[in-house]
């Protein structure tokens, strides 16, 4: 599993080599991306079961970048053990000898990275929930604990596995995230114009963090809220480095939702013959479910 290491990892490369080796029933851990790939070539394995458990995921980067990263963070990165960002807007550092750490975001040195320390790649990708996966598993929504969300009977059969060890609770949804996601899509826009970026003051910084965590997004909110940020990034980013791409690389979904911070498709970035044959299509279906509804209690 990649878990919260931030660079990039051959695992469906090793998905082959374990077939080789004579495995048949494997469990995956992975980002979109990687899902995304192990599904595209899933039936040429051949496994007799194959179990998929995803993580959300935002950004990566080359394993050098991210201890570059992590060199930001402390004068000691080599005894950096753990670093995972938690729902409480923290990024929470483990060290060797036992010691802990919590930075917020807001106080985060990304102004210090280099412009492609996170791949357009990641910055334009509209899938942060891992929806290919069996369950999905995170941060996003929890308070503390995980959010888990369960796609399918596969990933009912796993979470049954555990139903003695597994204490499950409601989400609560607490906050607003209006204003944070219009904060972030104004820098981006203004970042894409060629502006520099409105950074808060350093003195400012702990009271800002303060409030994030105090009055911030919590529990479902705060899953809306990535959820929107990330679509808006992806709609940006291709707006700027790969517009002949938007059409294509763009889910209707996405604009819908962008759409609420004033983002909308200008001429020719949105495919809306393909949107209208897909919702026909989607009619069409539904059309015939119900037919076949009726049939059958006609026959009963």
């Amino acid at each position: 599993c990649k878990g919260m290491k931030m660079g990039y990892a051959p695992l469906v490369a090793l998905v082959e080599e374990a077939v080789e080796r004579g495995y048949r029933r494997l469990a995956f851990v992975g980002v979109a991306c990687q899902v995304h790939a192990l599904r595209a070539l899933e039936a040429q394995f051949g496994l007799e079961r194959l179990y998929v458990i995803g993580t959300p995921c935002s950004d990566n980067t080359h394993t050098d970048r991210f201890h570059q990263f992590l060199s930001l963070l402390s004068d000691a990165p080599e005894t950096i053990t753990y670093l995972e960002f938690m729902p409480d807007m923290h990024v929470e550092l483990r060290f060797r000898n036992g010691a802990t750490r919590r930075i917020p975001f807001i106080q985060l040195p990304i102004s210090q990275l280099p412009s492609d320390f996170f791949p357009t790649t990641c910055r334009s990708c509209f899938d942060y929930t891992n929806v290919l996966s069996d369950i999905t598993v995170g941060y996003m929504a929890g308070e503390g604990d995980q959010w888990l969300i369960v796609r399918n009977a596969r990933g009912e059969e796993m979470v049954a596995m555990l139903s003695d060890r597994l204490v499950v609770q409601p989400l609560r949804s607490v906050g607003n995230r209006r204003g944070p996601v219009s904060a972030f899509t104004a820098q981006l826009q203004r970042q894409n114009g060629g502006l520099p970026l409105r950074r808060t003051p350093t003195l400012l910084r702990p009271l800002v963090g303060y409030l994030m965590s105090r009055f911030g997004p919590k529990g479902l909110e705060f899953a809306r809220t990535r959820v929107e940020m990330k679509h808006v990034e992806g709609i940006l980013t291709l707006r700027r480095k790969h517009p002949r791409r938007m059409k294509r690389m763009i889910p209707s979904f996405a604009w819908t939702l962008a759409a609420q911070y004033g983002i909308l498709p200008l001429d020719g970035e949105r495919d809306t013959t393909a949107e209208r044959n897909a919702q026909h299509h989607a009619q069409r279906n539904a059309a015939d479910n119900t037919e076949t509804l009726r049939d059958r209690s006609h026959a009963a």
